[in-house]
């Protein structure tokens, strides 16, 4: 047994659950209201599961937008599956939680990101830092690329003030 409570990990299981009991919901129930996801993966992770042309297209990391279409969503203790429309072909993908970087459902401003080791400061302490007015998908580092990734829809509402959790700054490595 360790000497110390291993609190970062702890609240990234945590959160991994929520975000696995709401994609459950989803699953079974379809989004309600104006809900909608911005799931940010890494796809260097071994268990990831997609097409090799997606691959190609995103070698390091995927933004994929869970909205209006998308179909066959399981999830599984170790990640999801589901079904997305990628230019009018239907594409599964695998996606274990250990590889999500951001969840973000800005339809009610919420949104998580998991900050990998990679991401540490050279000396192996981390920076709590508060994100005051400013937009959410800019705050996760989420990019619009040439074309969207899967099932994005322009937005005409004006940025709203968000706040983003990261908890990796009271991890103990």
């Amino acid at each position: 047994m360790s000497d110390t409570i291993d609190y970062g990990n702890k609240m990234h299981r945590a959160m991994r659950g929520l975000i696995a009991e709401v994609l459950e919901d989803v699953g079974a129930n379809g989004l309600p209201g104006e809900h909608h996801f911005f799931i940010t993966f890494d796809t260097r992770h071994p268990d990831v599961e997609m097409a090799d042309w997606l691959f190609d297209r995103y070698p390091s990391d995927m933004t994929i937008v869970v909205q209006h279409w998308f179909d066959n969503l399981i999830v599984t203790p170790d990640g999801f599956q589901i079904t997305l429309n990628f230019g009018d072909n239907p594409e599964p993908l695998a996606v274990p939680f250990d590889a999500i970087r951001t969840f973000v459902d800005p339809s009610v401003e919420f949104g998580l990101r998991f900050e990998s080791q990679d991401d540490e400061d050279d000396d192996g302490e981390h920076e709590v830092v508060e994100l005051p007015d400013i937009d959410l998908a800019e705050a996760l580092d989420l990019k619009e690329a040439e074309e969207p990734a899967a099932d994005a829809e322009p937005e005409d509402t004006p940025a709203k003030e968000a706040e983003v959790v990261s908890l990796d700054a009271f991890r103990k490595t």
